[in-house]
């Protein structure tokens, strides 16, 4: 992290989290972060879901919920980006204060509630989107649909045309009884309205399942294989946890999704645990705690094709995405990998 970057998250944490996020989004588009541009290497070059990657780091869903700042994420470093998540109709999301720093823990703990501006604003600015990374859409259900499994095909029917994947989102804490979307009935007939419409668009998008971290073994033996059933094109493992354990921070018991540091392990071990189950037939891309490079690089012997991160950059800021593919490049080569897909679950013994 540079001086400009550390001095920047420093006046950053001294707002409420939910101002600093935005500071950080009008921050970006004011050029006021330094951006490195696309870090690759042929090491880092790699393909997920027909998807062609610069390196195997991507932005996970939330940080650029209303895809305003494409532009320059575009240019921070990472691989490929998700934006949203995105519903059919704008909506408030849930009273605040809804976002909690737990800085004793590098951890955060949010209950928005799928606050966004709607598909057709979010579609407008992904209509003018650089096109020199993947851009994918997270999709998710108004709070007060009649039909929240309809919202998901709605979203992608609006946006989908100018995407480069699409991710169903049934597993934020944050929504009432969103996660009961993840049962096998229930998540099967959602994906075949997704894939149906998928179907429709001008061009094939891959369509992604986000899981949660806290199902248990059957559940997620049960979500594999609906995945391999449905013609879906990846998993991504995992969102935010309900857990509570270990944590020391003052706002340990806030209701909503925990994310950062204390994610890792749990989520790493569902990785390996869906890496099992769907033995190499459907790519994985991990995400949960991911600061370092060595982390990222445990997330793909586990099991991942690629990553996401997001509340890492709360303390290491938006330079993180660089320093975790460049330092992937040197694990990789130090490890004797030529590629990163020759990583892929080498070391997922350890994690199950």
């Amino acid at each position: 992290m540079n001086l400009i970057e550390r001095a920047g998250l420093m006046a950053l944490h001294q707002f409420d989290p939910e101002v600093a996020h935005g500071l950080s989004i009008r921050a970006l588009n004011a050029g006021l972060v330094p951006l490195p541009g696309v870090v690759t290497s042929d090491r880092l070059k790699t393909t997920v879901a027909g998807l062609q990657l610069a390196n195997p780091v991507g932005l996970a869903a939330g940080f650029d919920k209303n895809a305003t700042a494409l532009e320059p994420l575009s240019r921070a470093g990472f691989g490929f980006l998700e934006v949203g998540a995105a519903t059919p109709l704008a909506q408030p999301g849930n009273p605040k204060p809804r976002l909690f720093r737990l800085s004793e823990d590098m951890a955060a703990i949010n209950r928005f509630g799928f606050n966004n501006e709607g598909m057709q604003a979010i579609a407008a600015r992904l209509a003018k989107r650089p096109k020199t990374l993947p851009i994918g859409l997270n999709l998710g259900a108004n709070k007060t649909s009649p039909d929240r499994s309809a919202d998901f095909a709605h979203v992608l029917a609006a946006c989908g045309p100018h995407v480069d994947f699409a991710t169903v989102n049934v597993s934020s804490p944050n929504t009432e009884k969103l996660r009961d979307l993840q049962g096998a009935e229930a998540l099967s007939a959602l994906l075949a309205r997704v894939i149906e419409v998928r179907e429709g668009l001008s061009r094939r998008i891959p369509i992604f399942l986000k899981i949660a971290p806290d199902l248990t073994a059957e559940e997620l033996a049960e979500i594999a294989e609906v995945a391999l059933g449905a013609g879906l094109d990846a998993i991504i493992a995992t969102n935010t946890t309900l857990s509570r354990e270990g944590l020391k921070s003052a706002h340990r018991n806030e209701t909503g999704g925990l994310s950062g540091a204390p994610l890792f392990e749990k989520s790493t071990r569902v990785l390996a645990q869906l890496s099992q189950l769907t033995q190499g037939k459907l790519p994985l891309i991990g995400v949960g705690g991911i600061s370092t490079p060595e982390q990222a690089f445990q997330k793909i012997l586990a099991g991942a094709s690629a990553v996401q991160f997001y509340t890492a950059m709360v303390y290491h800021g938006i330079g993180l995405a660089a320093e975790l593919a460049r330092g992937l490049d040197q694990l990789l080569a130090q490890n004797g990998y030529a590629n990163v897909a020759d990583a892929v679950g080498k070391g997922r013994d350890r994690w199950l």
